[in-house]
């Protein structure tokens, strides 16, 4: 197998690498630069969704590989929107490895920023721009990873797939679906590696390594009150506001079903053993009937995303109704953002919420289905064991906790198919987890260390899982 000729760093980092791959040389601060350049060039190829316009980066995903003689298709149910895929071959011992990102963003509203969105700026440690962490970063490391492999000439037992696809941020008919519909034997695999994740960067290094392992099925409905137009001086029993707010209010004060899944056991469970005592004890007794009650309301209060992990969750956004101050209009609606379970009964769930409404004339109308209902994928497997390990090596002093999403990734429908799919993701503070400067919103970013660090870990992790004895 090649060497460079200019090394700095022998990969020591994982007893598995060293007895399954042997010992490769890297620079790696040569790589994080070259990762952080090929982040800044994605950065700069606007591709918010709509209109998406994600074949752009697609081809300068291609044009990337192909400097390196390394081989890419793209596959487009729109000609604007391609998808790409490259497969790195190994001997076909064990089955491949998919590893997935995005390479479409939500759109920005300019002038909240501070910075160019899309101009990819780098400064104090800091790369800026719409993408950075959701999800080019992603994206990044995947052609990082193809590239590190083909230039080591690595031996492996499993194919590694990497697809960069479109369509994510809500148009998935032109991305994975259309990629597994028509496409699903250039990408099937058997574990994928994609976004969801994120580690907690505390006083002394990394102290949590999150990798997710769920994610809640979004199931929005909309609510439609109806009832007799008139003047607004003479109140009428049937006013369609009226009964919406009377719906909305009751669904709101609604506390739904608490349960635990595999995933948000072990992630409470882990979660006790690096948390202050009073913390613990809540997270140890959130199943104990005397005292989840209390829990749960302490959630809702001070940890909303822990309440909701716990259940499906019913959110109020908009609410529709009339067109001017002294008209009674005949109509008026309410839009719910519903996660639910993975486990829900998504027919039983609705008709809980007309009893809860418990007004016939209201209807709940669902809104068509574009991500399917997905299994959460088991922490007991081969593909977890290994992202454990490599993250325990690389942060010897953090907790690794799966997580389930509160939110939605394309990974719902790699695993509808079968294929078990873990979420990676950005080292970020608590105090950047509360900056605003997230995914989606204004002024994102992402550190240089972290893209670094990304590439490094989905490098070990493959290495790990699929390489050669």
């Amino acid at each position: 197998m090649r060497r460079l000729s200019r090394l700095t760093l022998l990969v020591l980092l994982s007893p598995i690498a060293l007895s399954a791959q042997g010992n490769y040389l890297i620079d790696w601060e040569e790589v994080g630069e070259e990762s952080i350049n090929h982040l800044i060039n994605l950065v700069r190829i606007n591709t918010s969704n709509p209109p998406g316009n994600e074949t752009e980066a697609a081809v300068y995903l291609q044009k990337a590989l192909a400097a390196e003689d390394i081989s890419s298709d793209l596959y487009a149910l729109d000609p604007d929107r391609a998808n790409l895929v490259a497969r790195y071959k190994g001997n076909g011992s064990k089955r491949p490895i998919l590893v997935m990102g995005h390479t479409d963003v939500v759109g920005v509203q300019a002038e909240k920023w501070t910075e160019e969105p899309f101009g990819g700026l780098r400064k104090d440690g800091w790369i800026y721009g719409r993408g950075t962490l959701d999800d080019k970063d992603n994206v990044t490391a995947g052609l990082m990873l193809m590239l590190l492999l083909h230039r080591h000439e690595v031996e492996l037992d499993r194919d590694i797939i990497f697809l960069a696809e479109s369509g994510e941020e809500g148009t998935p008919e032109v991305g994975i679906n259309y990629m597994i519909d028509h496409h699903w034997d250039k990408i099937e695999a058997e574990f994928c590696l994609a976004e969801g994740g994120g580690n907690v960067l505390g006083d002394h290094g990394v102290e949590v390594v999150g990798i997710q392992t769920a994610e809640k099925t979004p199931r929005r409905a909309t609510l439609i009150a109806t009832g007799t137009a008139g003047h607004g001086s003479v109140p009428r029993l049937d006013n369609p506001i009226t009964a919406i707010a009377k719906a909305v209010s009751r669904l709101g004060e609604w506390h739904t079903e608490m349960r635990l899944n595999s995933t948000t056991r072990a992630y409470f469970e882990r979660l006790a053993a690096m948390s202050s005592e009073e913390d613990a004890w809540r997270y140890r007794n959130i199943e104990n009937p005397e005292e989840t009650e209390e829990i749960q309301q302490y959630f809702l209060e001070s940890y909303p995303f822990h309440y909701s992990v716990l259940r499906s969750s019913i959110v109020p956004t908009i609410i529709d109704g009339g067109f001017r101050k002294n008209v009674i209009p005949s109509e008026a609606s309410a839009m719910l953002d519903i996660r639910m379970l993975p486990d829900e009964d998504v027919d039983a769930f609705y008709d809980q919420m007309r009893e809860i409404i418990d007004n016939p004339s209201i209807q709940v109308v669902p809104e068509a289905i574009y991500r399917p209902v997905s299994p959460t994928s088991p922490v007991d497997n081969e593909m977890f064991q290994v992202l454990e390990t490599v993250a325990s090596e690389m942060y010897p002093d953090a907790t690794i906790l799966p997580r389930m999403s509160t939110g939605a990734t394309d990974m719902a429908q790699i695993r509808a198919r079968g294929v078990p799919a873990y979420g990676i993701g950005a080292i970020r503070s608590v105090e950047e987890l509360n900056s605003g400067n997230g995914a989606h919103g204004d002024n994102e970013r992402v550190s240089e260390d972290s893209i670094k660090q990304l590439v490094e870990f989905i490098w070990y992790t493959i290495l790990a899982i699929a390489a050669s004895e």
